[in-house]
């Protein structure tokens, strides 16, 4: 049974009519072992039937631990969502997109397949000048509202910089996560481990966290 009904599918598509270059979802999964892995799969499923440009290749987490170990795909489900030829920007979602956070894949897919990102100058300028790594956890959970704003901000900030990767992590199916972190809220995000804000904050409010997470004056 679809996930999707007509009208649903029928958004969807014509959200997705205007991906004009191949998007590539890797997703990891082990059907028998992973509580949500079955309907993460389902939704990917159907929304890469729902746009010629979208492709959806499925990779056993144990199977191919050597992939998922090369995209530093650590837990499952897990989707990551490549351009062309795979090029690999650092999205990242890890548990299911469902709810709200359905919202967020699309807007992820969207990104990917026509390039469109519009942070502000300030925000780009800030990238370039990254000599290390920043890693982004949004923890979120379906129901929440706020979270897709914080998910899209961080995948945007992947799109933009090699120097960026970017995770949705949906917290009630890594509740060891939620407790490593002391996520008592959502969206919390996590920067290179010891950075924290709460809230699906402006984008010059994370930019000031980012600023801090790479040690520079705000």
């Amino acid at each position: 049974m679809p996930l999707m009904d007509q009208d649903t599918q029928n958004q969807v598509r014509d959200l997705l009519a205007v991906v004009t270059s191949p998007v590539n979802l890797h997703l990891f999964t082990q059907e028998y072992e992973c509580g949500y892995c079955k309907e993460t799969r389902q939704i990917a499923e159907e929304v890469a039937e729902l746009s010629d440009q979208v492709t959806l290749h499925v990779h056993d987490f144990v199977d191919d631990s050597a992939l998922a170990e090369s995209l530093q795909v650590d837990k499952i489900p897990a989707i990551a969502v490549m351009g062309a030829n795979d090029q690999d920007y650092g999205i990242r979602f890890y548990g299911i997109p469902s709810g709200y956070e359905f919202t967020s894949l699309l807007e992820a897919i969207i990104a990917m397949g026509t390039g469109a990102n519009d942070l502000d100058k300030s925000t780009l300028a800030f990238l370039d000048t990254l000599t290390e790594p920043l890693h982004l956890q949004v923890f979120v959970t379906p129901t929440c509202p706020y979270c897709p704003n914080a998910v899209v901000l961080a995948h945007r900030l992947a799109m933009a910089s090699d120097k960026v990767t970017a995770d949705m992590v949906e917290v009630t199916e890594f509740p060891h996560l939620g407790n490593r972190y002391n996520v008592m809220g959502v969206p919390r995000t996590v920067i290179n481990e010891d950075t924290y804000i709460e809230g699906a904050v402006p984008e010059s409010m994370l930019l000031e966290k980012l600023k801090a997470a790479a040690g520079q004056p705000s």
